[in-house]
């Protein structure tokens, strides 16, 4: 990866800059000089995550008291525009929003406007939710996640992309009944902030976002700073990307939140570090004082003790590094991963910023280690290591994938291209090689470590995993098929579907959860997780077939729509049939220099009449409606065609023949499918101006069938679909559906194939690069 540097500014102050010219308690500026070899193992610790992660951009910032130590910018603000990111550049912050809504409240508290203890209806009458408890809601509750509210509101919520008032999202709350009663543990909650910051905005009578830039982030001299996207905002705002298990790739959608209090806060890496110095100054900004240092003080006590969380202060979450205590938070939002942390004892500072969805686990990493690096150079100690991983060796990758189990414990290696993941306990995340053990470095998770042993076991901590030939999963229970799918939006998709005779959800892109069922239309979250606590309730149409699912006074997903895979997809072409078929013709596969194998294209069902023939462009059951073939015919380069025939009687072992959709095909049909397919679909069809595969007669189209009944099995996607369930790594669908199409992957695979990363059923031979592009049709070959 290359770093874009021209636009990167780099602040290494040589003297202290301070807010209001002085520092508060007196004392000594730190030579910023302390701090040169420490910033440059964050750098290279830096590099190394957006390389090994492909991060678009990440900035950091680091503080000693009221000195701005270093503050950089790497990668790009906005790729597609070549805007390389600079100390400019513009960051959604997420939940760090929080600790501004409270410090707001708290200003309020020192003037005796509000008591964190009295019922929140007494600034809110409102506001009535179902609290069957004798205790009720306050704002010390609901800053420190102890008032037992949902963690989302119904309108205004995380995965609402329509604008909502503030006040709307806080009525939306009304008759939502508590997940627990208050005080009694920690369930976090977006909709609490945003009642905390309705408070702020009835009580002031100004909208939220303008309170909070008159007398929060404008004394605090934070100048690239709002709770609301102004045109300055807009013109510096960071692309963030989206990503997913399965390989998908998108911009991160950018629309506000209706609980805005709770996360929607925008900010540059360098307010983030003027912030901290507000934090270190006793509540002092640039411009008058923010708040008193006993104050902040209270902020960092642990709130609710009895109830054995001390993890969250008042808005604060609370930890300890280095045997001093730790203060701050962490921010994720579509697109942007944050971490903010604080040494209120040693008044060290580091915030990181990412702009890539659910990377948290880096930037928490990145600003831990900063600390670390500071509090050793300040204290005049080695400078610690940055943990760095290697790629898997390809044999350790074929000895070691395979399924694993402990108990009831099962954790699944799987190679996907140069890479082995490891699913597991809800996740699946990519391995990494350190020395003799693989660790899980990814950019969702990071730290499980499996130590490979003599015997071909695992031992993972204390528990040890013996390799297994996991069964055949039976089929899906019938009652769930109704419930499996697809549910909420293109930026935000919530997949349930089925393991182990259980109904799971993935949600949020990440999050991965058994769910447990109360009845035929109700299942219930782990007691860990987001969503602890709260329930998802499925409402089905005449058919059975679930139409919405809902976080009951929640989020309402609408189911997405899709076709079932035993139909044929269709698109509709940008050009007719004769039109395509005259100008593909006429028109030439491009010129290849480079020396090719001879082609010595054979026919598959020569090698073994029992491999079967679905040749769907010999008709009009395919993705155009149009036929393409004049026979129904399939050939590979010998090597190739001879490995599939290996692949076709492996499986017979298994009671599983192949079925071939296509296999070699003229350069011609290649350019017909190109001109033919809308530009958002094209990653599905090959640009003929590099050739395909096909072309070559190294790829090949298939799937399974039963030996006994001859009946194609039905995978998660039908041929040709052009959706994300198409992809091999689909999350989706039922246990079974996976496990055939797992099947097929790993026996193809082991026969030098490999799979295309947007189609379960396209395999590329290994040696294609070696065959010529051809353009012969079917009845000119011998």
């Amino acid at each position: 990866m290359k770093f874009a540097l021209n636009r990167i500014t780099i602040i290494t102050m040589l003297m202290a800059i301070t807010l209001n010219g002085c520092r508060e308690n007196g004392g000594t500026p730190t030579d910023p000089e302390t701090y040169t070899a420490a910033i440059e193992k964050l750098t290279q610790a830096i590099q190394y995550e957006m390389e090994d992660k492909a991060l678009p951009a990440v900035s950091m910032v680091l503080v000693d008291d009221q000195q701005t130590i270093w503050a950089q910018s790497f990668g790009m603000e906005d790729s597609a525009e070549e805007k390389a990111a600079d100390l400019e550049t513009v960051y959604r912050i997420g939940s760090v929003s929080k600790l501004f809504t409270d410090i707001a409240v708290m200003q309020l508290v020192e003037r005796g406007e509000v008591d964190l203890d009295v019922p929140v209806q007494t600034y809110l009458p409102d506001f009535k939710p179902k609290n069957p408890y004798d205790q009720p809601i306050t704002l010390r509750q609901l800053m420190s996640h102890r008032a037992g509210l949902i963690r989302e509101p119904r309108v205004g919520h995380y995965f609402h992309g329509f604008t909502t008032t503030l006040e709307q999202t806080v009525s939306s709350l009304n008759g939502a009944p508590l997940i627990y009663e208050p005080e009694t543990r920690v369930k976090y909650s977006n909709a609490g902030i945003a009642v905390v910051g309705y408070v702020l905005e009835k009580l002031k009578g100004q909208s939220f976002p303008l309170y909070m830039q008159q007398r929060i982030i404008s004394p605090m001299g934070l100048m690239n700073s709002a709770f609301e996207d102004t045109p300055p905002i807009k013109a510096h705002l960071a692309v963030g990307e989206m990503w997913s298990y399965d390989g998908r790739r998108f911009a991160a959608p950018t629309f506000g939140l209706g609980m805005a209090p709770a996360g929607s806060m925008y900010a540059t890496i360098t307010d983030l570090g003027k912030f901290l110095s507000v934090l270190f100054n006793g509540g002092e900004g640039a411009h008058g004082r923010i708040l008193k240092p006993a104050t902040l003080e209270a902020m960092w006590e642990p709130q609710f003790e009895s109830g054995g969380d001390r993890n969250y202060g008042l808005g604060f979450a609370l930890d300890e590094q280095g045997g001093t205590r730790r203060v701050g938070h962490g921010g994720a939002i579509y697109g942007f991963a944050t971490q903010l942390f604080a040494l209120p004892d040693e008044k060290l500072g580091a915030a990181a910023v990412a702009t890539a969805d659910g990377a948290n686990t880096i930037t928490t990493r990145l600003a831990d280690y900063a600390l670390d690096l500071m509090q050793a150079a300040k204290a005049g100690e080695a400078l610690p290591e940055y943990p760095t991983t290697e790629l898997i060796p390809a044999d350790w990758r074929e000895k070691y994938e395979g399924h694993y189990q402990s108990g009831d414990k099962i954790l699944s290696l799987e190679a996907r291209g140069e890479d082995l993941f490891a699913l597991t306990n809800g996740i699946e995340a990519r391995l990494r090689k350190v020395g003799d053990q693989l660790v899980v470095n990814d950019r969702f998770a990071y730290g499980m470590r499996l130590s490979p042993q003599e015997d071909g076991s695992l031992t993972v901590g204390e528990e040890r995993y013996t390799q297994i030939t996991p069964a055949k999963p039976e089929p899906c229970p019938e009652k769930y098929r109704g419930l499996i799918g697809e549910y909420g939006w293109d930026h935000n998709v919530l997949f349930i579907y089925e393991e182990k005779g259980q109904l799971h959800a993935l949600i949020e892109w990440f999050f991965k959860y058994p769910l447990e069922e109360i009845d035929e239309n109700t299942f219930a979250f782990p007691e860990e997780g987001l969503y602890h606590g709260e329930q998802l309730k499925f409402t089905r149409n005449d058919a059975g077939i679930a139409e919405l699912v809902e976080i009951p006074h929640s989020v309402g997903f609408p189911r997405r729509q899709h076709i079932q895979a035993a139909e044929t997809f269709q698109i509709e072409p940008l050009l007719g049939s004769a039109e395509l078929r005259k100008m593909a013709l006429a028109a030439r596969p491009p010129e290849e220099t480079d020396p090719k194998t001879e082609s010595d294209l054979v026919e598959l069902t020569d090698l073994d009449p029992s491999i079967k023939l679905d040749i769907r462009y010999a008709g009009t059951n395919n993705f155009m409606g149009t036929t393409f073939y004049r026979q129904a015919r399939a050939f590979m380069q010998r090597p190739a065609a001879e490995a599939l025939v290996r692949a076709h009687q492996k499986l017979q072992e298994q009671g599983y023949g192949l079925l071939i959709y296509d296999a070699y095909r003229p350069w011609y049909v290649t350019k017909m499918f190109w001109e033919a397919t809308p530009e958002d679909k094209k990653i599905f069809v090959a640009d003929p101006e590099k050739g395909s595969r096909h072309n070559r007669g190294c790829a090949v189209d298939l799937t399974l069938y039963d030996l006994k009944t001859g009946e194609v099995i039905t995978m998660l996607a039908g041929y040709d679909e052009m959706t994300e369930r198409s992809y091999p790594f689909y999350v989706g669908g039922t246990d079974l559906q996976r496990w055939h199409r797992e099947l097929l992957r790993e026996t193809m695979e082991a026969e030098g194939f490999s799979v295309y990363d947007f189609e379960w059923w396209h395999f590329d031979y290994g040696a294609w690069r070696d065959y010529p592009i051809m353009n012969v049709q079917f009845e000119q070959l011998q």
